[in-house]
């Protein structure tokens, strides 16, 4: 069952991130059972000409940047088909809009991020007794990274 949390402009300027604690905090018991079942629903109040998506909202990235240090293992969670993870990413990695390719990621930028999720959830699926080495797969194969069994042989 997908979890929507709604964040309202309140939220995003005071770097408040109880909705998200207070979501995440009775799941950690059971944490695996809640994969993939998380949504920010963002209502972020701006001008109608403000032609900015929000991930190009400085209030808004600085948010996901507080949320990630908290939880830098929160990718887990996220619902990646409803655009989530793609969603997380842009947040916290340096891009571009095209309107023909959509948004389109720093590629130096977007390695660093992926390696770096990789490395945390790596270690952190481990702690959970969590099998991690499809789920990172897929993880790095949405962001167009390749991952061979290999490279898990050296984490």
């Amino acid at each position: 069952m997908t979890v929507k949390i709604a964040l309202n402009h309140q939220a995003i300027a005071c770097l408040d991130l109880s909705l998200v604690k207070n979501q995440i905090t009775p799941w950690l018991a059971k944490i695996a059972d809640y994969e993939q079942q998380l949504q920010l629903a963002i209502s972020f109040e701006r001008s109608e000409n403000d032609p900015r998506e929000l991930s190009e909202i400085p209030e808004i990235r600085l948010w996901y940047v507080r949320l990630d240090t908290i939880y830098p293992w929160l990718p887990f969670l996220l619902d990646w088909k409803a655009g989530e993870l793609a969603r997380y990413a842009a947040m916290l990695v340096p891009h571009q809009f095209n309107r023909n390719e959509g948004i389109i990621f720093n590629p130096e930028a977007l390695e660093i991020f992926v390696m770096n999720k990789i490395f945390v959830l790596s270690d952190w699926l481990k702690e959970q007794g969590i099998p991690e080495r499809s789920r990172l797969k897929s993880m790095a194969q949405l962001f167009g990274y390749e991952l061979n069994d290999a490279f898990f042989n050296l984490i």
